[in-house]
């Protein structure tokens, strides 16, 4: 199976992605408007106007669209499935103001505009990231996002397990370590260790995505196997293909600096396969993320696109 998709699947997917975005966009909006929610005092202008900055900066939306096609395959109401969706985008975005910060990666542009920290400052960046990633668990909790309450225990107990310390922030803590920033001497990952933190840092909360679609819709064991297989391939995929595009493409073009990863020494599978090799390797873990879904029929042929979309991305 080709690992580039037909030029239907190219329109189709980019049709379903900006449907998604938008739809995402507006509910986003409306959960960070100034209003307070119940059992809030206030909501702070400025914090609001930061957490705004960094959520409603457009994009693919990826992650919310791996959510809700994950819960549409399952047949969920798109209302319950897009608030699943956003509360994961809540918490991604959280993580890109935390790591745009001078502390972290010291970037000054995101999706071709000033940081949160540039476009206000330190504290108020990183107030607006804790706010962010609260009201992405506040989101899940809720019961407008499922009646069952055992359901949205499982979502907050999987976002929590994707996101925090043996998760996304735990390979955050590992590659500022492969940077060398707590030792004198520098320690040279090999590849097994940076594929584990590749799926801490980035892959869980792609699979996570993915895994909060199917607990939504109720997946029985074979079904979260098997998407659990997608998510993690994908996850996978989409790392491999920013190192690679962190090589070769331009700042214009990613909407953000390029070429950081060999000026700090970042731990990549480029710097072990080689470009070509990493290549070969995005490709196939892209086919295998395509082949978990062998099971689901053509109702998942947006979840395949979307595994080809993590490979060929440009931005």
């Amino acid at each position: 199976m080709s690992s580039v998709p037909s030029q239907a699947s190219h329109a189709d997917l980019d049709a379903r992605l900006a449907q998604n975005a938008a739809a995402v966009e507006t509910l986003l909006e409306s959960l960070l408007s100034e209003t307070p929610a119940a059992g809030e005092i206030l909501r702070p202008p400025r914090l609001v106007a930061a957490m705004r900055h960094g959520a409603l900066a457009g994009g693919k939306r990826l992650r919310p669209f791996l959510t809700v096609e994950t819960a549409r395959l399952l047949g969920v109401p798109s209302a319950q499935a897009l608030r699943a969706g956003a509360a994961v985008e809540l918490l991604h975005c959280y993580s890109l103001v935390h790591d745009d910060l001078p502390a972290m990666d010291d970037d000054d542009l995101r999706r071709g505009r000033p940081t949160v920290h540039k476009a206000y400052d330190e504290a108020t960046a990183i107030l607006a990231g804790d706010a962010l990633l609260t009201l992405a668990f506040d989101v899940l909790a809720d019961p407008e996002t499922h009646e069952s309450g055992e359901i949205r225990v499982a979502l907050v107990r999987c976002l929590a397990r994707a996101s925090g310390l043996g998760g996304m922030v735990g390979g955050q803590m590992l590659d500022l370590a492969a940077e060398g920033r707590f030792e004198a001497q520098k320690h040279a990952l090999t590849e097994a260790e940076i594929r584990r933190l590749q799926a801490m840092k980035t892959g869980a909360l792609l699979a996570a995505s993915v895994e909060i679609g199917a607990r939504l819709g109720g997946a029985d064991a074979a079904a979260l196997t098997a998407l659990d297989a997608y998510g993690r391939a994908l996850g996978a995929t989409f790392q491999i293909a920013d190192d690679i595009l962190d090589v070769e493409a331009d700042a214009a073009q990613m909407g953000k600096a390029t070429a950081k990863d060999e000026d700090k020494g970042k731990a990549t599978l480029i710097g072990v396969l080689g470009l070509d090799g990493a290549k070969r390797e995005r490709d196939r873990l892209s086919e295998a993320a395509v082949k978990a879904l062998d099971g689901f029929g053509s109702a998942a042929d947006a979840l395949r696109a979307a595994a080809r979309f993590a490979a060929q991305r440009k931005s």
